[in-house]
């Protein structure tokens, strides 16, 4: 009886020091990432925030506290207009590279059986990304330009008399842009999703009787979300925070919350654009809050 509890005793001492050091391991694994979130993503945000609050004067900007700077930017047209051009392109070009991407991702995600042929397809649609970001969205000006690519082929065709000069220098410019360049973050993660349907389960409806559009709408749709999520997510934050896109293409025509920062920094009017600052964070913190409430990302992925 003795030598049980003494072995009983030994295993609960040899337990107690294992579950101990469970969470000092565990503890020790996050501080590195918990660290660099804090100083690289929560420090920043909060110092923007303190910022929009300093005084701002035409050469100076003083530490004192105030809410000049916040009612400066809800009562300016200029401020405003920026905001709602930055959310109707935003609108724009999220539907426009789903539109675009879906099909491409369904073609290579199911229609490929072959996988070496549907990794080739996806390679191919990140071969762009190896040109500078600065350099595909200036080889959109010979193209779109009045004398450009597209209306020269339009004309020679005889489908216009006179060159479009709508497509360079315009919104249309920066949505064609930015489609472009975007278009592939929605295609990876759709044609990702698509990848992992069974096509056990399609064969089955067709067996049932089950046409292409009932089978997209009650099968190929709903499994796919997922993956149109994420693709929302990065085309999203990415178009919010846009300014070189819309600079380049629209001749500085087009103003989004991200030109509003760049110009009021090389002015050195920070708390203008800590106020944008925060605003766009504000937004793309909603819209991705939004974009998940869509889909529970945990449990499908």
């Amino acid at each position: 009886m003795t030598m049980a509890a003494t072995s009983h005793d030994t295993s609960v001492g040899t337990a107690a020091p294992s579950t101990r050091k469970q969470p000092d391991r565990t503890a020790l694994l996050l501080a590195p990432g918990v660290l660099w979130m804090l100083l690289f993503l929560v420090a920043p945000i909060l110092m923007m925030v303190y910022v929009s609050f300093w005084t701002q004067t035409t050469f100076k900007i003083e530490p004192t506290l105030t809410l000049k700077s916040w009612v400066t930017f809800f009562t300016s047209d200029t401020y405003l207009g920026a905001l709602w051009t930055t959310i109707r392109i935003w609108l724009i070009v999220l539907v426009s590279t789903l539109l675009v991407g879906y099909p491409a991702a369904l073609f290579v995600g199911l229609f490929v059986k072959n996988k070496t042929l549907s990794t080739a397809l996806l390679v191919l649609c990140v071969i762009p990304f190896w040109t500078s970001f600065l350099i595909r969205v200036l080889a959109w000006r010979p193209m779109l330009g009045k004398e450009g690519a597209i209306n020269m082929i339009l004309m020679k065709i005889g489908v216009i008399t006179q060159p479009i000069e709508v497509l360079l220098f315009s919104e249309l410019s920066v949505i064609i842009g930015m489609t472009q360049i975007y278009c592939v973050f929605m295609v990876g993660p759709i044609a990702f999703m698509l990848g992992r349907i069974d096509p056990s389960v399609i064969e089955a409806a067709q067996d049932l009787g089950a046409g292409f559009w009932r089978i997209f709408r009650t099968i190929i749709l709903p499994l796919s979300m997922p993956g149109v999520v994420v693709g929302a997510i990065f085309v999203s934050v990415m178009v919010l925070g846009e300014f070189a896109t819309s600079a380049a293409l629209s001749g500085r025509k087009v103003n989004l919350l991200g030109n509003i920062i760049v110009t009021q920094v090389g002015s050195l009017k920070w708390a203008f654009a800590a106020v944008a600052g925060v605003v766009l964070t504000i937004l793309m913190g909603a819209v991705v809050a939004a974009l998940l409430r869509v889909v529970d990302l945990r449990k499908e992925l």
